[in-house]
């Protein structure tokens, strides 16, 4: 769960320009602001998407490449959360995540029968973020540590990493002018008011899913106990 110091900053324009460019590597540090702006991203697409797969049989597919990044039991973590997770232990930086966002959309244009899901997206995140890592920072982990962090086993984040690069057609050079671009779509999301809302919401979602967690924790303890 984020902070209460970040969840008393309201996100502007301006200030996740300068999260995005002079973001500083501190003990103490935030975390960077574009996390909860691409949460709120992916929440609006994975809600969009729903509506679409409900209403529309033809957007169900049967496409095993559009089914590569699927896990047998959807995760239950909020998207805020286990991007949180990913940068408290790999510590990538800000321009890693805009990386991952081009990657993700890039993906999504070359594959137009992917859909964002609840089943999907936390392996797409950690695949994309990694991946991303790679092309932005000049020292990384390795995958067997990535996987760690994103909930998998070594060889599923390999086999995940192979699949997503031939599935992007290894396209993954981002120049200025693209990067620019896609910050300047993140900075509309938020001018509009809808990357802070819907963070409050998510965090909403989140505490009441921590709390019927420790109701849950609660009941068990008082059965043993009986």
């Amino acid at each position: 769960m984020a902070s209460a110091s970040s969840s008393s900053v309201i996100i502007s324009p301006r200030k996740l320009r300068s999260d995005l460019y002079s973001y500083s590597y501190q003990n103490d540090a935030n975390t960077p602001l574009v996390i909860s702006v691409l949460a709120s991203l992916i929440e609006r697409t994975m809600a969009r998407n729903e509506r679409i797969v409900k209403n529309c049989n033809w957007a169900l597919t049967k496409d095993s490449r559009n089914r590569v990044f699927d896990c047998h039991e959807t995760p239950d973590m909020t998207i805020q959360s286990y991007l949180e997770r990913i940068f408290r232990y790999t510590k990538a930086g800000p321009s890693v995540y805009v990386v991952a966002y081009v990657y993700i959309d890039r993906f999504c244009q070359a594959n137009p029968g992917f859909r964002i899901n609840a089943r999907n997206v936390h392996r797409l995140l950690i695949t994309t973020i990694m991946v991303a890592s790679k092309y932005v920072e000049d020292m990384n982990y390795r995958n067997s540590y990535f996987a760690r962090v994103g909930g998998l086993t070594t060889n599923e984040l390999n086999n995940l990493e192979v699949e997503f690069l031939f599935l992007m057609g290894f396209k993954l050079h981002v120049n200025v002018s693209v990067f620019e671009s896609y910050c300047c779509h993140l900075e509309r999301e938020v001018s509009i008011g809808g990357g802070y809302h819907i963070e409050k919401t998510l965090r909403c979602a989140e505490e009441i899913k921590s709390r019927q967690n420790e109701e849950r924790r609660y009941n068990q303890i008082a059965r043993i106990m009986l």
